[in-house]
């Protein structure tokens, strides 16, 4: 694809584990040294306790000792680009801020776009 966070979220969304909607999705994150961070989602029979890739991601950056972020990434398979859900935004917003959100498929369909695009008036630290 050209681009080593799509080609990385691309990647590891081959690990993902998916058994039950075989929904795969590999999200990337772009830390602000350029190191790329990875993160598939995993599922469980509960289903509630379920963590999509974006949020292994960030948490795998933040282990890693990453605190600042560029560019995040998120793959998967379908014809329509899939966006970090809700609880993805929630946590990108709180982790990496205003980042840039590249969403591509396996096709190599992109659409490049701020998260405050996609979760506008965020809840963040600054209302507590």
């Amino acid at each position: 694809m050209n681009d080593p966070l799509i080609d990385a979220a691309t990647l590891v969304r081959q690990n993902a584990r998916a058994t039950f909607s075989k929904f795969k999705v590999g999200a990337a994150v772009q830390d602000d040294t350029g190191r790329i961070h990875t993160g598939c989602n995993v599922e469980n029979a509960t289903y509630g306790l379920t963590v999509c890739a974006e949020r292994v991601a960030v948490f795998k950056a933040i282990s890693e000792g990453a605190r600042s972020f560029a560019r995040v990434a998120v793959v998967a398979d379908t014809e329509s680009l899939t966006p970090p859900c809700g609880a993805c935004r929630q946590i990108l917003w709180e982790f990496c801020g205003d980042v840039e959100i590249v969403l591509a498929n396996l096709a190599g369909k992109t659409e490049t776009l701020r998260l405050g695009t996609l979760f506008p008036r965020a809840f963040d630290a600054s209302f507590l």
